[in-house]
């Protein structure tokens, strides 16, 4: 496979890289405070190394505030928990109950799930007012995401899109964590004749239909049918439910993978089986959770073959595995560390940031399923796409430059991504979620090698 693993690679190995980046990470999100004006909206994306924004959805408030109370974690100075703390308490309620967006996992776990997690860490002081405040924030929020339903008869069904009822996207997967936090809170989306509507059972079924219907095992489902082959988006005929045909917004064709929605499936089917194998049985009741697990499983695995297949040597893919420019690239250009300078088409670092961190979470779990061969592997695979990321190129050492982690990629068929006059792709410009998602990598590594708590996502609340 292209991707070259490190088999000496540990947590603590990385820690020189690991502080670099929070030294690095804390001016930058210090001149973001100080630069950003409220009324501008939310910061997407660097250009000219200064974010701006982009208005689709507001789905990268939360990475904004959640990547200052990520930074306190790692590095203690409360200078960020502040940041964090105000930001999420000034503009994050309209985000907790936005109805028109299937981001409520990036936006509210990030910020509120942060604030409580530290809580009940004893990172920062116990107030009964502010975790009965935090857990409402989050018991509404996944309520409001689970309403966001198209039915699908005996299929259960899924949380769709922005684009509408008939939209299923990859990146959803991810939001399911706000189902299950509210879930793990005790709460229930109350529904017509106060029906009580269960999140689990709800989470459960999108993560089944994703698994279904945006992931490919290589069975026949169509021509272009690969094992572990992604799609962003599936097309549903809401009158009868029906699948109709694969899609793509961000991707460049519904027949090649984007990667970033690849990173998306990794990291949140890696995520959804660590907090499955918690749930007990009696929670369950419609589903066994030996045979829900085995069924997920392959899914990952595939998922997870197919990246470091697809991508180059040192763990960075290209923007999608079918870009129409890729057979000008240098022959066997798997086979060699990643040129985000290329003359022909962009990589995406945001893509590679997502992914390391399902293959870390991958293999734990594998780990502790007594799988230890194949867990160490992706592990390492996690560890070696984080040294990648953690260093130049990558690494922004510029102190003039707002990103963190450069060459990332937003939407190239929509052309939104800075180019500049002397490149021919874009590059040298970061993203929202790819500096929230190398942060929270690099905090997942750091805890590990300082011997601290396993964070996940639903250890904000037990």
């Amino acid at each position: 496979m292209p991707v070259k693993i490190d088999n000496q690679l540990t947590p603590k190995k990385l820690l020189p890289k690991i502080y670099r980046l929070f030294e690095l990470s804390a001016d930058k999100i210090l001149s973001i405070e100080k630069t950003w004006k409220p009324e501008q909206g939310t910061p997407v994306f660097t250009v000219k190394g200064k974010y701006t924004s982009r208005g689709w959805t507001e789905w990268t408030q939360g990475f904004q505030y959640g990547s200052a109370l990520l930074q306190f974690d790692a590095m203690g100075d409360d200078r960020f928990l502040e940041i964090g703390r105000r930001g999420t308490i000034e503009r994050m309620a309209t985000h907790v109950s936005h109805i028109g967006v299937h981001d409520h996992g990036f936006n509210n776990i990030s910020t509120y799930g942060n604030l409580l997690r530290l809580m009940r860490e004893g990172k920062i002081p116990h107030k009964e007012h502010e975790k009965n405040f935090y857990e409402l924030a989050l018991k509404v929020s996944g309520a409001v995401q689970a309403a966001r339903w198209t039915n699908l008869g005996t299929r259960g069904g899924f949380i769709h899109s922005f684009n509408g009822p008939h939209s299923l996207f990859v990146d959803t997967i991810r939001s399911c964590r706000s189902l299950a936090v509210a879930h793990r809170l005790g709460h229930v989306l109350m529904g017509e004749q106060d029906a009580k509507i269960s999140l689990l059972k709800r989470l459960i079924s999108h993560v089944c239909n994703t698994a279904v219907f945006n992931v490919y095992l290589g069975t026949g489902k169509d021509a272009y049918d690969v094992r572990g082959r992604t799609v962003h988006e599936a097309i549903f005929n809401t009158k009868s439910g029906e699948f109709r045909c694969p899609s793509s917004q961000q991707g460049y064709s519904p027949f090649s993978t984007w990667t970033r929605g690849l990173a998306w499936a990794i990291c949140g089917f890696a995520e959804q089986l660590e907090f499955l194998s918690t749930v007990l049985d009696s929670e369950l009741k419609h589903f066994k959770r030996k045979v829900l697990l085995r069924s997920l499983e392959p899914v990952l695995l595939a998922t997870a073959d197919f990246y470091l297949a697809h991508s180059c040597r040192d763990g960075i893919p290209m923007w999608d595995t079918g870009a129409p420019n890729l057979s000008r690239l240098p022959k066997y250009y798997l086979d060699k560390r990643s040129d985000p300078f290329n003359l022909h088409e962009p990589v995406d670092s945001s893509a590679a940031a997502i992914a390391a961190q399902g293959f870390i979470r991958l293999g734990n779990y594998l780990i502790a399923q007594r799988e230890k061969k194949d867990g160490a592997r992706y592990r390492r695979a996690g560890l070696s796409i984080a040294a990648t990321l953690f260093d130049e190129p990558y690494l922004s050492t510029d102190a003039m430059h707002q990103g963190l982690i450069l060459h990332s990629v937003y939407h190239r068929p929509k052309g939104w991504d800075y180019i500049a006059p002397d490149q021919k792709v874009p590059n040298g410009e970061s993203s929202m979620w790819g500096d929230y998602h190398a942060r929270e990598l690099a905090l997942l590594i750091l805890r590990e090698a300082r011997g601290e708590v396993y964070p996940t996502f639903f250890g904000c609340v037990g």
